[in-house]
């Protein structure tokens, strides 16, 4: 391991050992249920319902927010796509971190029933906001069809345009 001399002596000082292991780390159980999820993805073919879904849902966010002035990228693959929040949409310039976008994003969507994952910081640490967009691997067409419509309600009514 590699620490400042603070660290170590901090360490070195009270009981002497680095206590960082996780209880589920190899525990035959957890590998266990690892497993048995991998099989049934593989037997149920959801890989590719993964891409088939990922498909509709990237087609209903570009046709929904492709366009729009404060979405800079939308992107992704599967089940998994982001789009970016920004100020501008030509310039791609964010907004000020101060007005935490994603997060105003998150808590309006969780009100609305929809659970998304914000991040901020995304261009250097402090500027720039994205969502993420996971839905599960046996979501439905309508589902997928709601969740970008919930969508469309939370950045009307977070944004400015």
């Amino acid at each position: 391991m590699i620490c400042t001399s603070e660290v170590y002596d901090a360490v070195a000082r009270g009981s002497g050992a680095l206590k960082h292991g996780q209880t589920y780390n190899a525990h035959p159980v957890g590998c266990a249920a690892g497993l048995a999820v991998q099989r049934v993805i593989q037997r149920d073919g959801l890989l590719d319902r993964v891409n088939e879904a990922g498909d509709y849902l990237s087609s209903l966010l570009r046709s929904r927010f492709g366009n729009h002035p404060n979405i800079g990228d939308i992107r992704g693959r599967g089940l998994l796509i982001a789009l970016e929040i920004v100020a501008d949409r030509q310039t791609k310039a964010p907004f000020d971190p101060e007005l935490a976008m994603h997060q105003r994003a998150k808590a309006d969507a969780f009100n609305r029933g929809l659970l998304i994952y914000p991040g901020g910081g995304t261009i250097d640490g402090r500027n720039g906001d994205h969502i993420l967009l996971a839905p599960p691997y046996n979501v439905t067409d309508d589902e997928l069809a709601m969740i970008v419509d919930l969508l469309a309600q939370t950045l009307d009514s977070i944004l400015p345009s």
